[in-house]
């Protein structure tokens, strides 16, 4: 079974392209989503983060302080890598267990949506990428309208930590644009037939 990766940087809408495959039938791994889920629920992951970060990852009724490890981490690239490099294997090993369930239901192919796809390594268990694309300002604008507690600043610095979107052009294998010019149900639909047929 095939495994595609679907990444574009924040605001490109890659969250509305996945719903469109899944009306297809495609399923769809939500890396971000798994992420929690897991950093939640793996016992060993659990250990691992309280070891790095303090027991005070988890609050008293034992569930994850995400507010704490933001603070921690998201401003300091040491323990941001820290935090990704503990976190990281473990989504990576749930996506393997997840595809597996997959295959068994005879699927063509899934997605693994994620942000960070080159960043966290993760597009090394992929065999193609489509990266959705949307202007730098067009994706400023969406997220302050969807997010109204973050400001520009905010926006910007996330985009500063994920790989330029030239880059994710680059080593696309498929592109579809969101940019408001290009409509988005012709791209997927061709896109899901190159897939099928491939």
């Amino acid at each position: 079974m095939k495994k595609i990766g679907i990444t574009g940087g924040i605001g490109s809408g890659k969250s509305v392209v996945c719903r469109l495959f899944e009306v297809l039938g495609v399923p769809v791994y939500d890396s971000d989503a798994r992420a929690k889920w897991v950093m939640a629920h793996d016992p060993a992951l659990r250990a691992e983060l309280q070891a790095a970060f303090g027991a005070a990852t988890f609050d008293a009724t034992g569930q994850l302080d995400r507010p704490y490890l933001a603070r921690l981490a998201f401003h300091d690239p040491t323990q941001l890598a820290r935090l990704n490099a503990l976190v990281h294997p473990h989504v990576g090993r749930d996506f393997a267990e997840w595809t597996a369930r997959q295959a068994q239901d005879g699927h063509a192919y899934v997605l693994k949506e994620a942000a960070l796809l080159y960043e966290s390594g993760a597009y090394r268990q992929l065999d193609r990428i489509i990266t959705v694309f949307a202007p730098q300002p067009i994706r400023e604008a969406r997220v302050l309208r969807r997010d109204p507690h973050r400001t520009a600043q905010d926006v910007q610095a996330i985009i500063s930590k994920q790989l330029s979107e030239e880059e994710k052009l680059q080593r696309a294998d498929f592109v579809i644009y969101n940019d408001d010019q290009h409509l988005l149900i012709p791209q997927v639909l061709e896109v899901n037939s190159e897939v099928v047929r491939w």
